[in-house]
């Protein structure tokens, strides 16, 4: 019985090393998706901005048009900034902000459904963009990322990139 119980450890140990070895390619999959679909959201915002500002007027939002500028400069440069795992967490922090503006202002009846029906709270716009800002904020941009390679160079570590 010991036998089954430490090939059940030692084949458990392999399954936490394994799937450790796919947290930074994972985030890097992440970054590069949802930070491409947040720059194309802020620039589909800034392109339209009148159109945008109208929105953000019927939410009944303060200063529609300041409001509507930076709500779509934090998407197009936090975007940016993500595909690049440039500050990342800091680009998380206000993303982060942003998208729980727009439950709270766009998808109010969605937010109002987190728990009485979750399904419609999943499926509204903000969420998976909210859950990746969330996700990055609390784990970082992984090994793949400025972030990573400026870490090491000030930690005085050389780099792949390092001459």
């Amino acid at each position: 019985m010991t036998k089954i119980l430490q090939l059940g450890q030692r084949a458990y140990g392999w399954l936490i090393t394994g799937a450790s070895k796919l947290q930074s390619p994972l985030l890097l999959v992440l970054r590069l998706y949802w930070g491409w679909s947040f720059f194309q959201t802020g620039k589909g915002k800034l392109t339209h901005f009148a159109a945008t500002t109208e929105f953000f007027t019927s939410l009944h939002l303060p200063f529609p048009a300041v409001s509507a500028a930076l709500a779509a400069t934090t998407e197009c440069v936090g975007g940016l900034f993500l595909m690049a795992g440039l500050a990342t967490r800091l680009a998380a922090l206000p993303l982060t902000f942003t998208m729980m503006v727009a439950y709270l202002t766009a998808d109010r009846e969605a937010l109002n459904a987190i728990f009485s029906d979750t399904d419609k709270f999943t499926e509204a716009a903000p969420f998976l963009f909210l859950f990746v800002s969330v996700i990055v904020l609390v784990f970082g941009p992984g090994v793949f990322s400025a972030d990573w390679l400026i870490g090491r160079r000030l930690r005085g570590k050389p780099t792949a990139l390092t001459v």
